[in-house]
């Protein structure tokens, strides 16, 4: 099983470096822009927080975009949230289906080994590198507080990434199951997924009726406006992200060990 899990690795490198270095960096810019906006910063942050429903969905009437850390949470918070999500997504929704699709499963699957052990692997694969991907992507935020010479909020900052990965985590869990349902890529289902429950969480922070149904979403628990205000989060979602998580997992290997491969 270990020989597939570093055929796994080595394969998805390429991308997993494009992806974090990519997003990452995005983040990294936008930090080091904000010394060049700073002076302006004020102005803007009261232009921002009295628009309504657009600054309810992006946590500008709860957090001052005039500081370092409402900057981050509301600009970089989001660019995060969506890379992360995508990446996820596209890294579950490929790695099962791709053996039939690219005919490499008629060599992987006569080899003495089980499908839930290749599965088991490949799952490990994704978990790595999700992890990895946040880590990454921390060290590049980490590194923009510390050029301007900001001090970083280290208990929001831990709390943002760690929910996070739990979310990447649960959006990889769904596509993870859809990529076991059929032999063909799901990557473009993936990406709607992924940004499906991004819009529906801006709606629901705009929408009163939706508000209390939040909590279905896998981005109401890692919302950065909510984490760097000191909002509570509803136990609810972060229950729920955990079951379907292990509830998705369950399903790809029950879905994977009795379906017919395509040759």
């Amino acid at each position: 099983m270990k020989h597939i899990l570093y055929r796994e690795l080595k394969l998805n490198l390429k991308t997993f470096l494009i992806w974090s270095i990519s997003v990452g960096a995005i983040g990294l810019i936008c930090i080091l822009l904000y010394q060049s906006m700073e002076g302006d910063m004020k102005d803007m942050a009261d232009m921002f927080s009295n628009m309504g429903a657009f600054s309810d969905a992006f946590g500008m009437s709860t957090l001052s975009i005039a500081t370092l850390s409402g900057y981050f949470a509301t600009e970089v918070g989001t660019v995060h949230g969506l890379g992360s999500g995508m990446y996820a997504a596209i890294l579950a929704a490929d790695i099962i289906s791709k053996e039939e699709d690219k005919h490499s499963g008629e060599f992987l699957f006569t080899l003495p080994v089980s499908r839930s052990k290749v599965l088991t692997a490949k799952g490990i694969c994704v978990a790595i590198m999700l992890v990895l991907f946040t880590i990454i992507c921390a060290i590049f935020y980490v590194s923009g507080f510390w050029y301007l010479g900001e001090e970083l909020p280290t208990s929001e900052f831990v709390t943002f990434m760690l929910r996070q990965l739990l979310m990447n985590i649960e959006i990889a869990a769904i596509c993870f199951a859809i990529s076991a349902l059929s032999g063909k890529s799901k990557m473009g289902m993936g990406l709607g997924i992924t940004l499906f429950f991004y819009v529906y969480d801006l709606m629901g922070r705009v929408v009163p009726d939706l508000k209390d149904y939040l909590f279905i979403g896998p981005y109401s628990y890692a919302n950065a406006s909510e984490i760097f205000s000191g909002i509570e989060v509803s136990a609810s979602g972060l229950i729920l992200a955990v079951c379907v998580s292990i509830c998705a997992t369950i399903c790809a290997y029950v879905i994977f060990g009795k379906r017919d491969l395509a040759s």
